[in-house]
């Protein structure tokens, strides 16, 4: 007998993501000390997020290509910055008003910088790429490749830090990107170990999503879900329009870049990881975590609308078939390259 566990998942938007982390946080609300009750593996499942994380961060590192074409490496390098310049605008904003404690009452309880950053500062490279194939050109997909430099807390540590709030010493920063440049170099230097780790990407996500959601208690988190939903529709405007203009600008049509103007699934990790910087930061993490899920759901739904209107009204006259004259072989190892990083 065969049941459709993966496909039922994945209907769900950032599934692979949202389904385990909503188990972890139901054992953490109703049954919290079961995991330390069994003890090795199983204690070990629910309490190494930091652990699978840093590999996780290796294999993404991996998948990312050296050689792109100018295209891609203008188009994507665009989009990349203007994604982390909105987040670093929004987090100056949110720093003067909140620092880095969240909220800690009324409708936006749980609310933090923290959270606002993490939110804006990745894109889902999977809901890119499909929306890509379908409105854009084969080119825009190869960009997704320069955007993966978006993973992983570093950025989101340089934007608090610009934002004037608690500094993370330079051992932090600079550990926070070493595994992913450490897979970089592994992966740009041997194909087969590129291909190898890349395949272990999405499978590593549900595991630790597991392990970040054993640290929620639900039951001081319930207000997160409608205040996610504001901050979902918050990140789609405030990163989609500056990214329309942008991808404009960079002779596209606005379509790649509205398609960028949504929250990754593994942002979700990024809060935990940033309180393990910084203790500063250690009450806003699991309330930020909470929130950026929910923002992963609400932007997964919401962009692809967005998008198909944006393509209706700016791309449609668009003439395709000279698309073909970036450097094909280039091309596919990109996108073979930003496949296995899409989350």
């Amino acid at each position: 007998m065969q049941l459709p566990i993966k496909r039922t998942i994945e209907r769900i938007p950032g599934g692979m993501m949202v389904v385990p982390l909503l188990l972890g946080a139901l054992v953490a609300t109703f049954i919290p000390d079961a995991p330390k009750f069994f003890g090795s593996f199983t204690n070990a499942l629910f309490t190494g997020s930091l652990a699978i994380l840093a590999v996780f961060y290796v294999c993404m590192g991996a998948s990312i290509d050296f050689r792109a074409t100018p295209y891609i490496v203008k188009k994507g390098g665009t989009l990349l910055i203007v994604k982390i310049g909105a987040a670093m605008i929004c987090g100056v904003i949110a720093g003067h008003f909140l620092g880095e404690a969240p909220v800690s009452g009324g409708i936006f309880a749980g609310i933090s910088t923290l959270a606002i950053v993490a939110a804006m500062n990745d894109t889902n490279g999977g809901l890119y790429m499909a929306l890509m194939g379908q409105y854009g050109r084969p080119r825009d997909v190869g960009a997704y490749t320069i955007m993966t430099l978006e993973s992983g807390p570093f950025l989101t540590m340089v934007t608090l830090g610009v934002a004037g709030l608690a500094a993370f010493p330079w051992q932090s920063l600079v550990g926070a990107i070493l595994p992913l440049v450490f897979g970089m170099i592994i992966g740009n230097f041997d194909r087969e170990m590129r291909a190898f780790l890349g395949r272990a990407i999405p499978v590593m996500i549900p595991f630790f999503a597991l392990a970040l959601g054993a640290t929620l208690d639900l039951s001081k988190v319930w207000q997160a879900g409608l205040l996610g939903v504001g901050m979902g529709v918050a990140v789609v405007v405030l990163t989609g329009i500056p990214l329309f203009f942008a991808d404009r600008l960079t002779g596209g049509t606005g379509v790649a870049g509205v398609s960028a103007a949504s929250a990754a699934g593994n942002a979700a990790a990024v809060p935990a990881i940033v309180a393990a910087a910084n203790p500063a930061y250690a009450d806003a993490a699991a309330p930020a975590t909470i929130l950026v899920a929910a923002c992963v759901v609400v932007t997964s739904i919401l962009v692809p609308i967005a998008t198909a209107w944006t393509y209706r009204v700016f791309g449609q006259g668009e003439d395709l078939a000279g698309e073909q004259e970036a450097d094909a072989d280039v091309l596919a190892e990109s996108y073979q390259g930003a496949s296995r990083a899409a989350r």
